[in-house]
């Protein structure tokens, strides 16, 4: 990743809020003296490979290979990075159906990102937590006849987010490499609740909060040999997540996509002069600390 140029990242809403994509940047810069590949993430909350979507959504859920080719295109990215499956099992029990949709939606994504000679790393969906729904009597047994993001299967991350991330490592060979953020994130879940049993990371169990990104971002981190320091300086952190707050909308924008919200409010242009102003603030920080 440090010889790329252009570096995508692809996903949904946990992408989409993106801390784990700012601690990356920020370590790059740390590492590398603020000498860094243009980082572009186009995290779309809801957005699935899979193209499925169920029946109680408020709109049909994007799928990435809409907006994919314009992405591959308009960006000229040299190395991507992917995180889906948290809603390709769209919060049902485990199906065949839906199973081979998405390692269809993968396949696809694969031959596509390939094509373009750019290197692809895939990473698990992180842990569906049913404790914060089951506090609130929103999770549901098997045999429902409905379930939704706001009633999620009970058994929704060891019956189908388990098995999705487990064959995701299976395609390993076909891509740079296939990162399990999914195990450390739950593994820090039942460390934690041995000593506090109602210990969260997230707190509608599907959305990881800032700790739970730095897991994610360490796991990552690791697996493309940046080492596992995932905690940069405060500082360097905060205006790095400032660029990004306006950089990530004006590129969503920019590539274009169906779902409703996400949009930057100012033109193109403007919000990369913008972006370009707090590039000019990280330069300073790292000029004033000697780095």
């Amino acid at each position: 990743i440090t010889k790329a140029k252009t570096v995508l990242f692809l996903g949904d809403s946990i992408t989409h809020s993106g801390h784990y994509v700012s601690i990356v940047e920020a370590r790059l810069r740390e590492m590398n003296g603020n000498r860094i590949p243009l980082i572009i993430n186009l995290g779309l909350p809801s957005e699935t490979c899979s193209g499925l979507s169920e029946p109680d959504h408020p709109f049909p859920r994007p799928t990435v290979h809409e907006r994919l080719d314009r992405a591959l295109e308009k960006i000229k990215p040299d190395f991507v990075l992917a995180c889906y499956g948290m809603n390709d099992g769209i919060y049902y029990p485990f199906s065949e159906e839906r199973f081979a949709a998405y390692r269809a939606g993968i396949d696809k994504l694969i031959r596509k990102v390939k094509a373009t000679g750019a290197k692809l790393v895939l990473m698990t969906p992180p842990p569906f937590d049913p404790l914060p729904l089951r506090k609130k009597g929103k999770i549901l047994p098997a045999g429902r006849e409905k379930y939704a993001w706001f009633e999620i299967y009970e058994n929704y991350d060891s019956e189908v987010l388990a098995r999705y991330a487990a064959w995701l490592k299976t395609q390993a060979d076909k891509v740079e490499a296939v990162i399990d953020v999914h195990s450390p994130i739950l593994a820090a879940v039942k460390a934690k609740r041995k000593t506090d049993p109602e210990f969260v990371l997230s707190g509608d169990g599907v959305h990881i909060d800032f700790a739970g990104h730095v897991i994610f971002a360490r796991g990552l981190m690791k697996g493309i040999g940046l080492g596992e320091n995932a905690e940069p300086n405060p500082a360097l952190l905060k205006l790095v997540e400032e660029k990004r707050g306006v950089a990530h909308l004006a590129w969503l924008t920019h590539v274009g996509h169906k779902r409703p919200g996400p949009n930057s409010k100012l033109k193109f242009e403007d919000a990369m002069a913008k972006a370009d102003a707090v590039e000019k603030k990280i330069a300073a920080w790292f000029q004033k600390h000697g780095r």
